[in-house]
């Protein structure tokens, strides 16, 4: 019976995987003692950084972020359905010593789990910037000799001359196209990145906080 309970609050991510209740409440970033309130707050804050149209202009990006966000939605939805936190109580009632010691380790783990996740995505997202940076280089040299063949032959544009003359126009035109769109990715990403440092900071003063 119990499993069976489990597997009525487990919801499907991707396929053949599961998020449970407490995997849910981890990816939010929540403890068990989340109130309903708590999880819409975390949702909003957590769907700004992970809408998938932030990455409109990187589809590998955006192909990921729907995933997430997809997960996030998913979460959001098993912990709203399960009435947010089952530890909820009514108001005036106290929680023993030994419960307060069970909610603050679970805080602490809660926040850290969250801490490792944000860490993992900006390291991809830095490599991915990373990437980019390569991108933008390459297309601005491509379009420096592409200019530089287009002036050198652009008297002479006939035979050989004008062969060059059209590369190197072609050369102009694609190196330009890359630095763009790379660029516009790349604001695309720090503004990402910039969202999820300012998450890790305020965890990490929140943990801070739990250990005073």
């Amino acid at each position: 019976m119990r499993q069976q309970r489990s597997a009525k609050r487990a919801i499907k991510v991707r396929g053949a995987a599961k998020v449970n209740r407490l995997e849910a409440l981890h990816f939010l970033g929540l403890d068990e003692d989340a109130t309903p309130e708590d999880i819409k707050t975390a949702y909003r804050e957590s769907a700004q950084i992970l809408h998938p149209d932030k990455f409109a202009t990187n589809q590998k990006l955006q192909d990921r972020a729907t995933e997430q966000f997809k997960t996030l939605q998913q979460a959001y939805e098993l912990l709203m359905k399960d009435g947010g936190s089952r530890a909820r109580r009514t108001k005036g009632q106290k929680k023993t010593s030994g419960e307060r010691v069970e909610s603050y380790i679970g805080h602490r783990r809660t926040i850290e789990a969250r801490l490792a996740g944000i860490a993992a995505a900006r390291a991809q997202l830095v490599a991915q910037r990373d990437t980019l940076n390569d991108e933008r280089r390459n297309g601005l040299v491509m379009a420096i000799i592409g200019a530089v063949v287009a002036l050198i032959t652009v008297r002479r544009a006939f035979g050989i001359l004008g062969l060059l003359f059209g590369i190197g126009s072609v050369m102009v035109v694609t190196g330009v196209v890359k630095v763009i769109s790379a660029h516009n990715a790349l604001s695309t990403l720090n503004e990402h990145i910039r969202s999820l440092n300012a998450e890790q900071k305020r965890l990490i003063q929140e943990l801070e906080d739990l250990g005073a």
